[in-house]
């Protein structure tokens, strides 16, 4: 028996769309000004950047494939090419990270004289943009390949900001160092925001156990439907970021299949509301189980067979 539902929000291809024109016109400026500002905080930037740009194209296209639909051959559609895309990026987010504490490195090694006023004025650009696109992207819904665009946008507002803070240092005390001693801050924020949406999307793409659900709530909630005498074999899992399924077996009473049909509208009608589960599965039983997983029911040994 199953239920199928898909859940949408507003629509964040306009968005998406906007902020790559935006990003891409930000690149240039900020490799341009890195460059004649001898800034490696500027060019640390515009390389974070380049993985906001392929992080965001990589969403886009995602969505467009997302919104395929299902086929004999991918029977679930293409859900979890939004949580692939995501992952990616996240992954991607980490190597630019160990990049930028290599450059600082070599930077704090050998210093370089630092162009203070055109890093904040670039800077200041940066803060504007990327926190008017990290804006959009908070409306745009809650799905785990906007949530992870999302963050890099969060990281650069806020590193971009350290950027001015550090223009203004560096222009108040004329020391070179807090250029590359930024670009470390910058490359462990990047670090700490990527982290959560890998260790989210790893969990869907292995079939765990959805983000914020208690499987020993589920039972409880299940067992309190009238008719329902026991619950096994239940699995709750993610076709996507805001797609949960689950499947059981649940024991009732030897009862017509007009009676039991009661039973499973309530049964779905509570997987819904409390637990946003919107495709299920559910097999009914009036014997017990001699096998939880894969649930082999023994015959009773008293029948004959003729």
């Amino acid at each position: 028996m199953h239920v199928h539902s898909h859940s949408g929000g507003r629509n964040p291809v306009g968005v998406l769309r906007f902020a790559l024109l935006l990003t891409l016109g930000y690149i240039v400026l900020t490799v341009v000004a890195g460059i004649r500002a001898h800034s490696l905080a500027l060019l640390s930037e515009a390389g974070h950047n380049v993985s906001d740009f392929l992080a965001l194209a990589l969403s886009l296209g995602a969505i467009y494939l997302q919104a395929r639909p299902p086929n004999p051959h991918k029977t679930f559609g293409y859900q979890r090419a939004g949580v692939l895309a995501a992952f990616v990026n996240a992954a991607t987010l980490v190597i630019i990270a160990f990049l930028i504490f290599y450059e600082a490195w070599q930077r704090l090694i050998k210093p370089v004289p630092v162009g203070a006023p055109l890093m904040m004025a670039v800077a200041a650009v940066g803060v504007v943009m990327n926190g008017g696109i990290a804006f959009l992207l908070h409306r745009s819904g809650d799905d785990v390949n906007i949530r992870s665009a999302l963050v890099h946008m969060l990281g650069d507002t806020l590193s971009t900001a350290a950027v001015i803070i550090g223009g203004w240092a560096i222009l108040a005390t004329g020391q070179t160092w807090i250029d590359p001693a930024l670009s470390f801050g910058i490359g462990a924020l990047i670090l700490w925001s990527s982290f959560g949406i890998i260790r989210e999307t790893l969990n869907i793409l292995l079939e765990g156990t959805p983000r914020g659900v208690n499987m020993e709530l589920v039972t409880a909630e299940l067992m309190k439907v009238e008719g329902v005498r026991d619950v096994h074999d239940l699995h709750i899992w993610s076709l996507g970021s805001e797609s949960h399924a689950l499947s059981c077996h649940i024991a009732i009473q030897d009862i017509p299949p007009s009676v039991s049909e009661r039973i499973l509208r309530e049964v779905q009608g509570m997987l819904r509301a409390e637990f946003s589960i919107q495709h299920t599965t559910i097999q009914f039983e009036h014997v017990v189980c001699d096998i939880e997983h894969g649930c082999v029911v023994v015959p009773d040994r008293r029948q004959r067979v003729r």
